[in-house]
């Protein structure tokens, strides 16, 4: 027969005192939060009857997590991230903040900082020159009416051929395949960089672990990463997602949307085979300035 005390006056006057409410020091915001943490922990406990070996071993789960910095990427194969993403589109609808190139998933692999240039710019450092496809990545990023934005910001990071980011992977270069590109007096971004493989999370690593147990895969389609701003605009966190990858609508981070399938074009020039990709951007009017930055979750090298 299943127990369940969680519901009792002693017990949640408990989780009151351990949330802090007996006093007037701290964030009273966070200890709601407390609170409501313990509350659905403790239903969480009773309704599924977790065992204390079962609690436990979570609790050391938790700890190799963050001792390998998998956290960020736990939330997205779990589906957290995406539904932050839901949620901010159905708040957007219900204001009628509608249009625009849709928003996904920004990833845990973003490092601040990346060189910035006007108009066009180079992206890879020249490592994988002969392994790599070169690649041509361009567009233009747009207003509500679809005109032109000069002086925009397109900030934009993707994988090597092996999968891996620099910062992240120490071989790598300093920002290599990391830029940032100002639009042109057309609106037009260009950039000169290689065909970026998918991913897949560390088979040894409590991410994969915990996938495993659910009966799923940690792989990732080959995808480019973007932060697009412009003044009087809301920020766009968003990915280009290649087409004809095997992962592309199968990816464990759930970052696909329709909208975002970015078709690579594959040249045979005189100077050998390269990829074209072509993307425009559109953005929406900001409602206020909180609008134009993007959230302030924390990220490799950025100022807090």
């Amino acid at each position: 027969m299943t127990v369940k005390i969680s519901h009792t006056a002693e017990v949640q006057q408990f989780f009151e005192e351990a949330a802090g409410f007996g006093n007037d020091a701290g964030s009273p915001r966070l200890k709601r939060i407390v609170q409501r943490l313990l509350q659905d922990t403790a239903r969480l406990i009773e309704d599924l009857e977790i065992s204390e070996d079962e609690f436990w071993h979570a609790v050391d789960y938790l700890n190799r997590l963050g001792g390998r910095g998998e956290a960020g990427l736990l939330v997205a194969g779990l589906g957290i991230e995406h539904f932050l993403d839901l949620l901010q589109d159905a708040k957007d609808q219900q204001a009628g903040l509608v249009g625009g190139t849709p928003r996904t998933i920004e990833g845990p692999l973003y490092v601040a900082g990346a060189p910035i240039a006007e108009g066009e710019v180079r992206m890879d450092d020249g490592s994988e020159e002969g392994v790599a496809t070169l690649m041509y990545l361009e567009g233009r990023v747009l207003d509500p009416q679809g005109r032109p934005l000069p002086g925009a910001t397109v900030d934009l990071w993707h994988a090597n051929t092996r999968g891996t980011y620099s910062f992240f992977d120490q071989s790598q270069s300093e920002y290599n395949l990391r830029r940032r590109i100002v639009t042109d007096a057309q609106g037009r971004y260009r950039a000169r960089s290689i065909v970026p493989s998918g991913y897949g999370c560390d088979p040894q690593g409590p991410t994969q672990e915990c996938l495993d147990l659910l009966g799923r895969h940690g792989q990732r389609p080959a995808h480019v990463h973007f932060f697009i701003s412009a003044p009087g605009h809301r920020h766009l966190t968003t990915q280009i997602n290649l087409a004809g990858d095997k992962y592309l609508w199968d990816d464990f981070a759930y970052a696909t949307r329709d909208g975002l399938v970015g078709e690579v074009v594959f040249v045979e020039g005189e100077a050998g085979r390269h990829a074209e990709l072509k993307f425009d951007f559109q953005l929406q009017r900001a409602q206020g300035g909180a609008d134009e930055q993007r959230s302030g979750r924390p990220r490799a090298l950025q100022e807090a």
